[in-house]
C-alpha cells in the first residue's frame, strides 16, 4: 500500500517581521498519529507556527501544507486547543454548547439546518466528551467548571469535527499538574485511537513528556527536531542559546538551568503571557 502524505508539511518556511527573524528554512513533516513539542523561550515564533497552519498568517518564504493541500481558514481537519482561560461565572454557556462551537462555528451565517443535520450535531458533541471523559459536563454551565473541566471541554471542541491534525497551544497554563497530566493523557489518547497528529506548544514539558514522538524547539531565529532524548541535551541547548545552559533530569523531570534560557521546565507558568505580535514587543 502507498504510504499517505504527511498530515503536516513546511519546506524552506521562513516567518519574519521587517528584520527579526523567528525562524528560516524550516523543514518539517508530521505523519499521522505522530506528537510533537513545539518548545523554546518567549517570542520565539511557536504560537505564530500554529497560526500558519490555521491559515491566520502566511509564511514570508517556503511552503506549507496541511493533509496534502494548502492551509485555509476554517478547516474541518484542524482542531485547535487554546490556552486554559477561566470564565465568567455568570455564563449560560453549557459545556455541550461550547462542544457545538467546535461543530459549526465556522458556518455562521448558513441556515437550513434540518432534523438529520441536528442530530448529526447532537452525535458529534456526545462523542467530542466522551473522548475526554466530559460526558457529565454537557449540561454543566461553563462558568462553574474548574480549570481541568474545562480545558477537557476545549479538547472535546477541537475534536469535534474529528480532526486529522490537532493544535494544542499552551493548554496546560494554570492547570494544576493533576489536570495537566489528565488533559497530556487524553490528547494522547485521542492520537492513538485517531490516528490524529498532534503539535503541542507548552512551557510545562514534564507532564507531555511521555507521550512525545518529536521535539521541535525553537531559540532566537534557530532550531532543532529530534528526541526528546536528542534534543533536551546540554550541548544542544547551549548550541540553541549560544550560552552555557545545562539540562539536568531529577527524577523524570527535566530542569534547564542557565542565565540566558529564559526557559525553566520547572517554573511556575501563570508568570508567562504567550502571544506573538508582528512588532516583536509580545511573547509566544
Amino acid at each position: 500500500m502507498p504510504s499517505r502524505p504527511p498530515v503536516v508539511s513546511l519546506s524552506h518556511a521562513r516567518l519574519a517581521f521587517g528584520e527579526r527573524v523567528l525562524w528560516d528554512d524550516l523543514h518539517l513533516q508530521v505523519a499521522a498519529g505522530e506528537f510533537i513539542a513545539v518548545l523554546g523561550p518567549n517570542g520565539t515564533g511557536k504560537t505564530s507556527l500554529l497560526k500558519v497552519l490555521l491559515g491566520e498568517m502566511p509564511l514570508t518564504a517556503g511552503t506549507v501544507e496541511v493533509a496534502g493541500r494548502p492551509v485555509g481558514t476554517g478547516s474541518e481537519q484542524i482542531g485547535y486547543v487554546p490556552q486554559h482561560r477561566s470564565m465568567d461565572r455568570g455564563l449560560s454557556l453549557r459545556g455541550s454548547d461550547l462542544v457545538a462551537l467546535g461543530y459549526d462555528g465556522h458556518r455562521w451565517g448558513m441556515t437550513g439546518w434540518g432534523r438529520q443535520a441536528r442530530s448529526a450535531k447532537r452525535d458529534a458533541v456526545r462523542r467530542a466528551l466522551a473522548q475526554v471523559n466530559g460526558t457529565q459536563l454537557a449540561h454543566v454551565p461553563v462558568g462553574v467548571m474548574s480549570g481541568g473541566e474545562l480545558q477537557r471541554v476545549r479538547v472535546a471542541q477541537a475534536l469535534a469535527t474529528d480532526p486529522l491534525l490537532l493544535l494544542c497551544d499552551e493548554p496546560l497554563l494554570n492547570l494544576d499538574p493533576a489536570n495537566a497530566r489528565l488533559v497530556c493523557a487524553l490528547i494522547d489518547r485521542r492520537r492513538r485511537e485517531a490516528d490524529t497528529a498532534v503539535l503541542f506548544v507548552t512551557h510545562e514539558v514534564d507532564p507531555v513528556l511521555p507521550y512525545v514522538d518529536r521535539v521541535l524547539y525553537l531559540v532566537d531565529g534557530r532550531f532543532r527536531i529530534g528526541t526528546v532524548e536528542e534534543v533536551m541535551t546540554s550541548q544542544t541547548l547551549s548550541e540553541l542559546y549560544r550560552s552555557e545552559i545545562e539540562v539536568l533530569r531529577i527524577g523524570g523531570r527535566y530542569i534547564v538551568v542557565g542565565e540566558q534560557s529564559q526557559y525553566h521546565h520547572d517554573h511556575d507558568s501563570a508568570d508567562y503571557e504567550h502571544a506573538d505580535h508582528p512588532g516583536g514587543h509580545g511573547h509566544d
